[in-house]
């Protein structure tokens, strides 16, 4: 029973080691940056389901069969590469130089790997790197071509992708990829990038004095704006300064005037007072004089008064007594008038001769009369030796009139009418 364990034991060592040394001599391990690729046996391509007498491992592990596979590794890191062109004819037929650095790998990818594998499996790297240079030469040329000097040397970035675009379709034929493409240096032997140089260069420089002068204007006008907004403020603050000093001074005077008004009207109010004051004496001088008056002259004038209407009373009833009696006398002398007839007339006027010559002689008492004549028309006609004049008659005329006045006898009317029959 031993002897067989033992025995198994031996069998399955000697199994494990085998297994082993056939792991460690068919068995590969695919790094990141490569491409294993088994030859023989025939398979479908990934890329166009073509078939091919291999298969490719990228990141991996596999097994080689024995005597039926042969294995080939494919470096997939970035090869760096100079590309440079001498006297390239640009856009324009200026010749130019250009320097640059492209990084280029074999492709990862079917089917460019395809192309890749078909084409560069088992070729040196050196020998990649040259046939990369010089289908991207080939192809700066035809880019250099299509622009102008200008162009290449304003944008080199959009110089590059023009590149590669063109490129790629020639590196992937082969099985490569164009990673990144950088141009350094873009130059001429006739020196006429240095002319666009120094025009751009007088443009910049005249670009930048225009600046500056424009900087120099702006900053000169800021100054003088600055300048401008200090005087507006400093005669805005004499202005406040004024304006304060006179609203400081309208205050004063104000107050002030608020004063000497207080003080005119006490002025008025006292003399207004000491004015009421003077009335009320007035008022009381006049009240007393008013007395005084009605003492001394109202009671006497009103006493005078009472005694004149009395004697006017008096003298009223007098006369009114002499009306009647005279009123008695004409009635009766009507009543011997109307009882003598026509006679009557004439006695009647020779009574009042007397008292007529009276009067005339009493309004003529220088004239000396030695005879008396009545002119005609009082009763008939008279004549005698004397004459009386104008002026006798217009005092006779007087005489008559008074005469009327007093008795209320017209001797005119009277001497007029005719004597009754």
């Amino acid at each position: 029973m031993t002897g067989l364990i033992v025995t198994l034991v031996v069998v399955v060592a000697l199994f494990g080691v085998a297994i082993s040394f056939v792991l460690t001599r068919f068995l590969y391990i695919c790094q990141p940056n490569e491409v294993l690729v088994f030859s023989g046996g025939q398979r479908a391509s990934t890329g166009g389901g073509r078939k091919v007498g291999y298969r490719i491992i990228k990141g991996g592990r596999a097994v080689r069969i024995p005597l039926l596979e042969t294995v080939d590794s494919m470096d997939l890191t970035n090869m760096p590469i100079e590309v440079g062109v001498q006297g390239a004819y640009s856009k324009g037929g200026i010749p130019v130089n250009v320097h640059g650095i492209a990084n280029v790998k074999i492709a990862g990818e079917a089917p460019v790997l395809d192309n890749a594998i078909e084409r560069l499996l088992g070729v040196d790297r050196a020998r990649i790197m040259q046939m990369a240079k010089d289908t991207l030469e080939g192809n700066l040329r035809g880019v250099l071509a299509t622009l102008t000097p200008e162009e290449l040397n304003q944008d080199k970035i959009k110089f590059a992708q023009s590149l590669l675009v063109e490129a790629e379709d020639d590196l992937r034929r082969l099985g490569l990829e164009l990673d990144t493409l950088k141009i350094q240096d873009v130059s001429d032997d006739v020196n006429y990038l240095d002319s666009i140089g120094r025009k751009q260069s007088a443009e910049v420089q005249k670009k930048a004095l225009i600046a500056e002068a424009r900087a120099k204007a702006e900053s000169a006008t800021q100054v003088a704006s600055n300048r401008q907004q200090t005087e507006i403020s400093k005669i805005d603050a004499a202005i406040s300064t004024a304006r304060a000093r006179n609203a400081s001074r309208m205050a004063d005077g104000q107050s002030r005037g608020g004063a000497l008004v207080a003080e005119a009207q006490g002025q008025v109010a006292s003399l207004l007072a000491r004015a009421e004051g003077e009335l009320e004496v007035q008022k009381a001088r006049v009240e007393q004089v008013r007395r005084q008056l009605a003492a001394d002259v109202l009671e006497p004038a009103r006493a005078r008064k009472a005694a004149a209407e009395a004697d006017a009373k008096g003298a009223a009833s007098q006369i009114i007594e002499q009306g009647r009696a005279t009123a008695e006398a004409m009635t009766q002398i009507a009543g011997t008038w109307r009882e003598v007839g026509p006679s009557a007339r004439n006695v009647f006027l020779m009574q009042k001769v007397a008292d007529l010559t009276r009067i005339v002689m009493g309004t003529v008492k220088t004239l000396k009369i030695d005879k008396l004549t009545v002119l005609g028309g009082i009763g008939g006609t008279g004549g005698g030796s004397g004459v009386i004049g104008p002026e006798l008659t217009g005092r006779l005329i007087a005489a008559s009139e008074q005469i009327k006045a007093a008795t209320g006898v017209d001797l005119a009317a009277a001497l007029r009418r005719p004597p009754s029959p």
